[in-house]
């Protein structure tokens, strides 16, 4: 059984680490969000990326991005010398930083570096950028276009917004293995990310939103709005600002007619019917991933709900 997961950041990477206790972590492939990619002195940084990678290999630092135990010592030499030191940088991710510039630089692709880079970190699961093309998230804002670790990290999250944009999803094309990874994958699996800055960028791909379409897998979402809620990250007050409703129905109605069934929180149970009447089949389960075995609660129940013996 192949399972592909669309994937954003923190809440997929601890997914993905509880599916690979679940089932053969070969058999999974996770196609990753690179909107949140930027050039930070000179170097390729693939946030989204990098959390899976560093989750999967079992070296995520404490709050889910970054190295464990990292030091920051050319973080704050280079703020000594007055250089941008906004983004946490540590020492050893630093290091997978140099290395997949060097590779763009010599002419590797994105996905070929990943790869390296998930044998290295010995992660078995199949990692791949969604494109290998630029396809940077922008968000609006009452004080101009921001990148979104600008807005995000740099500028906290405190700048109004008023939209999101992917200036190059029409020219951007998927990696290879993207489109055959949802074309042939018995399980499509949304992760529990930020709906419009983690999961919109894939389909902002038209070529990615029509093979999900066409997907004879059984397609299902995993919601990370909890009780209003976020977990992790500015999803809710993004979809506040943006009009949408803050809540699990709200995320689900952004999937609409991509999705076939909608895993919610148990605190999100009354929220069934709702979920229901937009023609998507909806269960209420544990959905919180508090330790590898919440992680692997988590993927567990979301493989049974549909259909899986896990």
């Amino acid at each position: 059984m192949q399972v592909t997961v669309l994937a954003g950041g923190i809440g997929a990477a601890r997914f993905l680490a509880g599916l690979q206790r679940v089932v053969p972590p070969e058999s999974i492939t996770a196609i990753c969000n690179v909107g949140d990619d930027l050039e930070w002195s000179g170097l390729t940084v693939c946030p989204d990326i990098d959390s899976v990678l560093y989750t999967l290999g079992g070296i995520e630092g404490p709050e889910g991005w970054g190295i464990r135990d990292d030091t920051r010592n050319a973080l704050e030499s280079l703020h000594l010398l007055g250089g941008e030191s906004w983004f946490g940088v540590g020492d050893k991710d630093l290091a997978t930083h140099l290395f997949r510039s060097e590779r763009l630089r010599e002419g590797s692709t994105l996905a070929e570096v990943t790869a390296s880079l998930a044998q290295a970190r010995g992660v078995n699961v199949r990692v791949l950028p969604v494109t290998n093309d630029p396809h940077p998230t922008i968000v609006e804002t009452a004080e101009g276009d921001l990148a979104f670790q600008e807005y995000f990290v740099h500028r906290r999250a405190a700048v109004p917004i008023t939209g999101v944009k992917f200036p190059a999803a029409l020219t951007a094309r998927p990696a290879p293995g993207v489109i055959e990874a949802i074309r042939d994958c018995e399980v499509l699996c949304f992760a529990p990310s930020n709906p419009l800055v983690s999961i919109a960028p894939l389909l902002a791909l038209p070529e990615v939103t029509e093979a999900v379409r066409r997907s004879r897998a059984r397609r299902v979402a995993v919601s990370p709005i909890v009780g209003g809620a976020a977990i992790k990250g500015p999803a809710a007050a993004m979809m506040a600002a943006l009009g949408h409703e803050v809540s699990a129905f709200g995320v689900a109605r952004l999937y609409e007619g991509l999705i076939d069934l909608f895993v919610l929180d148990s605190v999100d149970t009354a929220l069934v019917t709702a979920v229901c009447s937009l023609g998507i089949d909806a269960i209420a389960t544990d959905t919180m991933m508090t330790g590898e075995d919440g992680r692997e609660r988590v993927a567990r129940n979301v493989l049974q709900a549909v259909g899986v013996r896990a």
